[in-house]
């Protein structure tokens, strides 16, 4: 519906990655980066009623009830297949869970005012005695609790006894006055599984054992002493029965999962839509946007509008309006006045209203739902293709009228410039007229006289200026429709010193009826 191009020029994207960075999970961004406009206005009308109700909620909660969590999609799918997920995995499904119980929680509630968003989150499932087994069961992405089950306790029981029975004895040993005069150090050490300590080279014949390791310089051996054999052998029996009571844990917990996968994988699609609500209030919140009035009779109607990437502190509320009186706005005004901010203006809010996003305007606005809106905004010449900015313009137009219809919104910025003055003024008129014709609304810039004569002379076509204090030589960013601007120059070049004579001079060339 909407070409890339136009989404470009309007920065349409730099609203979507806003958008985006309100989501709490990959996939509420994922959701809220596809963001496309909708041409159907009872679907813009829902998805605008969604932001609204997540409006209230914000407000009525003070922040998002949704809990970050990650993809658990592919754990999803090894489990329903059998396989056992390690405990990475199952915390990151127990997140999901508990993100699902939280939002059920603090969404299903008796508000009559949030039909959408309660209805929604109605189709939650909860898992709260798989969710409380995963948690009781894994401490963290390594380690797994003494209670996970009965039987893991008792192992892990006779591994603690195994343990400190080998290290009594081996203690004895290094601190003993026989073994003592043979170590490097009187330490226990760990080698390979196995406990051992550091017998000088020299003395290996007085040390009976297993060598399971040796120093760098080798005047070093890391000894299982023989009389702890017997004893680490029982405790390397006691951790292989660890990691398989831990690895029939880990698949136990794993095929709850699986049975449960599809419920979780529908869990994690309305939560996904829900992030991508909540995205949407947050935005409007951050704007301080406003629920438009939708329309499919042509009418654009902003009051106090204000371009959303504009900082706050900056932005000067304007008032306009097309599709009513007239389908036609020519907005003329010098150079870093404000028209092509108007026109993107224009543009990028009807992209965003009929994306379901508030927008920054106040009261009694109204927006049209457009098929087609087309943009035509900035110097996109083409080296590589031997285009120069008339051309590259032109060819962008010609693709441009062969769309529009009755159900486009059309954008033209400094129409037929970049060419001889008298034949782009008449090259652009005629553009003009052939997109009314098509039934199209139509906003252009210009800096051409004869466009404003074109705009009071022709029913259905209105100017409109961007105001500019010649005293400050500051454009003041205020819109008026009804009133042709002009270009300052000769006012503009004596404030900033160019001789009286030669603005005497160049007024003298310009005729009295111009």
């Amino acid at each position: 519906m909407m070409k890339e191009r136009t989404l470009r020029v309007l920065e349409f994207t730099k609203i979507l990655d806003m958008l985006a960075s309100f989501a709490v999970t990959d996939m509420g961004r994922e959701a809220c980066e596809k963001l496309t406009p909708l041409s159907d206005l009872a679907q813009v009308n829902e998805a605008l009623e969604e932001t609204e109700e997540a409006q209230v909620i914000l407000t009525y909660l003070g922040d998002s009830p949704l809990i970050g969590f990650p993809d658990v999609r592919p754990y999803l799918t090894l489990a329903a297949k059998g396989a056992a997920l390690n405990p990475k995995a199952l915390l990151s499904v127990a997140e999901c869970l508990r993100a699902s119980r939280a939002a059920r929680s603090a969404l299903v509630t008796d508000r009559d005012n949030t039909p959408r968003i309660t209805g929604l989150a109605s189709h939650l499932q909860t898992f709260r005695q798989l969710e409380d087994a995963i948690t009781g069961a894994i401490i963290s992405e390594e380690e797994l609790s003494d209670h996970a089950s009965p039987q893991l306790a008792d192992i892990r029981r006779h591994i603690k006894q195994s343990n400190e029975r080998v290290r009594e004895k081996l203690n004895s040993m290094v601190h003993g006055a026989s073994f003592s005069k043979y170590l490097q150090e009187s330490i226990v050490t760990v080698r390979d599984g196995r406990y051992c300590i550091p017998v000088k080279q020299e003395y290996r014949q007085f040390v009976p054992g297993l060598v399971h390791d040796q120093s760098s310089t080798g005047a070093t051996l890391f000894i299982e002493p023989m009389a702890v054999v017997e004893l680490g052998n029982d405790l390397k029996q006691w951790k292989a029965k660890e990691r398989e009571e831990i690895e029939r844990i880990l698949l136990e917990l794993s095929g709850q999962v699986g049975a449960q996968s599809e419920m979780i994988e529908g869990n994690i699609y309305v939560l996904t839509r829900l992030d991508f609500i909540f995205a949407k209030g947050h935005l409007s919140r951050e704007m301080n946007a406003v629920l438009p009035h939708m329309n499919d009779q042509g009418r654009i109607k902003l009051v106090r509008v204000r371009h959303p990437l504009i900082p706050s502190e900056k932005v000067v509320p304007c008032d306009l309006w097309l599709g009513q009186d007239f389908t036609t706005l020519i907005i003329t005004g010098p150079n870093t006045g404000g028209k092509t901010v108007t026109l993107k203006t224009i543009g990028l809010l009807t992209l965003m209203a009929q994306c379901g996003l508030h927008i920054p305007v106040g009261d009694g606005s109204t927006v049209r739902v457009c098929q087609r809106v087309l943009a035509d905004i900035g110097d996109e010449q083409s080296i590589a293709q031997s285009l120069s900015t008339f051309s590259s313009h032109m060819s962008n137009i010609v693709g441009m009228l062969q769309e529009t219809d009755g159900d486009t919104l059309i954008l033209f910025d400094e129409l037929g410039g970049g060419t001889d003055p008298v034949e782009g003024a008449a090259l652009a008129a005629a553009i003009i007229e052939h997109a009314r014709s098509l039934g199209a609304l139509v906003a252009a810039t210009t800096h051409y006289a004869e466009l404003k004569v074109y705009a009071m002379t022709t029913p259905g076509v209105e100017n409109a200026s961007c105001e500019f204090d010649v005293e400050t030589l500051a454009p003041t960013y205020r819109l008026l429709v009804g009133i042709p601007g002009k270009s300052n120059a000769f006012a503009i070049s004596q404030r900033l010193g160019l001789p009286e004579e030669i603005i005497q001079a160049a007024a003298a060339r310009v005729s009295a009826e111009n």
